[in-house]
């Protein structure tokens, strides 16, 4: 059986210094993919944009700049508030995004919980996996 953790929170789209709008989002953990957050931005609207990253890389970045590339995350201080910003890069184009540190944090010691570091292994099923193949297998000789 698997779990799945989601998270709605309103993270701000930074337009330029000052400026920004809000954007509804999901963060989302499911046991069955237990290396990654799935982030869901618009969820309200038809047309939903999907991000997948490991959930390792937004367990560092609350707490420092970390990642390359198509994700990069960093703590900061906004208007007096601490956020995790995240910067997501791809073919169509670049966005800034701060979520709210407290609840992003709060929603990642859950599925940390859920599925301690180190025990993600576990739940992907792959010895289970193995062990099926392997006793369905012709043995060599028989």
């Amino acid at each position: 059986m698997h779990t799945l953790l989601e998270c709605e929170l309103d993270l701000e789209l930074v337009l330029a210094p000052g400026q920004s709008v809000p954007v509804p989002a999901r963060l989302g953990y499911r046991t069955d993919d237990p290396y990654a957050v799935h982030i869901t931005f618009h969820i309200d609207c038809a047309q939903s944009v999907h991000w997948t990253f490991a959930r390792e890389l937004l367990i560092e970045g609350v707490f420092r700049a970390c990642g390359n590339g198509d994700v990069r995350l960093w703590p900061a201080k906004t208007r007096g508030r601490s956020v995790v910003l995240i910067a997501l890069s791809s073919p169509n184009g670049d966005a800034l995004l701060e979520a709210p540190a407290a609840p992003v944090s709060a929603w990642l010691e859950r599925t940390l919980r859920l599925v301690p570091p180190g025990g993600e292994s576990g739940r992907l099923g792959i010895d289970d996996g193995l062990t099926e193949l392997l006793a369905s297998s012709p043995r060599d000789g028989e």
